[in-house]
């Protein structure tokens, strides 16, 4: 990461004197489908869900953003976006402030920049990767590289295995990796049963992450 403590401080800083805190429950729209960005978000606490709507009229995620990210990120850099839905994944705080304002103070407040430059990367590397997924032939390949990723991002230890702290349904993670629904619920039910994931609640967990590498050797 290029960003040091201070210039991350000065990012949130921008959002907290300027900002307006927003709380959502799990399930409410951010941005509506369709609808135009009222201003950039600051997550102080939660989970926030981009899609897309398509051409089935199914859900296709792009990405899950976590605290201490901005979105959406391509509009606060350079006023272009598409049309995607952003919607709280669990109990959500943003700050919210204006595009001009946040163009504003980051003019103004030029170490904010380098935690921003932080996001742009790893949104680039996450859409690299989820092209990369791509190239693996077999579902399960496809299935297991996802997981990976996601716990890469989202993971937390436990006394049972790697646990990605992000809910995900089965239409999301069938969307990210090309696959059909129950093509995806078929796969994850053959590696729980092989004891290399398990599911608590809405998060799963990667009980082996060795044996789940090993898939894609």
């Amino acid at each position: 990461m290029l960003a040091n403590l201070k210039q991350m401080a000065e990012l949130v800083d921008v959002f907290s004197r300027n900002g307006t805190r927003k709380t959502y429950k799990k399930g409410d729209f951010i941005i509506r489908p369709g609808g135009q960005p009222p201003g950039v978000f600051y997550i102080v606490h939660g989970l926030v869900k981009a899609y897309d709507i398509s051409r089935y009229n199914e859900e296709n995620l792009l990405i899950i953003r976590k605290q201490d990210e901005i979105f959406p990120l391509i509009w606060a850099l350079t006023g272009q976006e598409r049309s995607i839905t952003y919607q709280a994944l669990a109990p959500t705080i943003t700050l919210e402030i204006t595009r001009q304002k946040f163009e504003q103070e980051i003019t103004r407040h030029t170490d904010a920049i380098a935690p921003l430059l932080d996001m742009t990367i790893e949104m680039y590397r996450l859409h690299s990767e989820r092209i990369l997924n791509l190239e693996y032939k077999t579902v399960r390949e496809r299935l297991v590289s996802f997981l990976l990723t996601m716990a890469s991002r989202f993971g937390t230890r436990s006394n049972k295995g790697l646990v990605i702290e992000a809910p995900l349904r089965h239409q999301d993670i069938a969307s990210s990796i090309n696959a059909t629904r129950e093509t995806t619920s078929r796969e994850l039910s053959a590696l729980i049963k092989q004891g290399l994931i398990a599911k608590d609640g809405s998060y799963y967990i990667l009980s082996s992450v060795s044996g789940l590498r090993n898939i894609l050797k």
